[in-house]
């Protein structure tokens, strides 16, 4: 029997550590070939040789995201080899200072949002039109509970996953008569570097790997996932439906 996701093309951003590599891992194992882009070429090497022990392949993209004009070289490079895409799985992200809004720098703020944010939008442009070509094309954006808990001192990086978030509802309700679904993932605490950085107090062995969180990401890839415009919440293990406020 083949794997579930056997001949699927799967992008995945921010693929050299943290969830984004656990993610490629899980659908290069579920049969799917590996876009993996990332900046860190060592972090990349490291994944393809995981795939590869695996049985799977990939395509390693040393990419800066912030790169705009990279990424649509990138759609085009998808475009003109395979004429599709599959899966994307927008997983980059920056957790930015941690400080009071008055303490941040103009230019700070926007590293932030180019990067979650701006970066997103230029996914969702250049690779929209190849996984439309996608009998069954999935994209899902990796997002936090900061965007709703607006926590102190998080500011640049909870209003971009917020800017994210809507980001990714608009496309969704555009493409909803179309064979694309487009959601969210919120994975909740993690252990990742990231998460160490903003709490360097919070003790890594009391939470849950990128590994588990990868396992409910895979199913959202899959050609038999039907939701779109939805949010998973990891941490309660619940989809949820976005509301209007009242």
């Amino acid at each position: 029997m083949s794997p579930p996701l056997a001949s699927r093309i799967a992008l995945v951003t921010g693929a050299s550590r943290g969830i984004g590599y656990a993610t490629a891992l899980a659908l290069a194992k579920a049969g799917a070939h590996i876009i993996a882009v990332a900046r860190t070429q060592g972090g990349l090497e490291e994944l393809d040789d995981e795939i590869r022990k695996g049985g799977g392949s990939a395509t390693l993209v040393p990419l800066s995201l912030t790169d705009f004009d990279g990424i649509a070289r990138l759609g085009a490079a998808l475009h003109e080899r395979h004429g599709k895409l599959d899966i994307l799985v927008g997983n980059a992200g920056v957790a930015g200072p941690s400080s009071p809004l008055g303490h941040i720098e103009l230019k700070t703020f926007a590293d932030v949002m180019a990067v979650n944010v701006s970066a997103n939008f230029q996914l969702i442009r250049c690779m929209e039109p190849l996984l439309k070509a996608s009998d069954a094309g999935r994209a899902v954006f990796i997002t936090s509970g900061a965007a709703a808990r607006a926590n102190a001192y998080l500011g640049p990086y909870a209003a971009s996953k917020a800017a994210l978030e809507t980001l990714a509802r608009v496309c969704a309700h555009e493409t909803q008569r179309t064979a694309l679904r487009v959601n969210l993932f919120s994975p909740g605490p993690i252990r990742t570097r990231m998460r160490a950085a903003v709490f360097p107090g919070e003790d890594p062995m009391t939470l849950e790997t990128r590994e588990q969180v990868a396992e409910f990401i895979v199913p959202m890839c899959s050609p038999e996932w039907t939701e779109t415009g939805k949010l998973y919440d990891y941490k309660s293990r619940t989809l949820r439906e976005f509301r209007t406020p009242a």
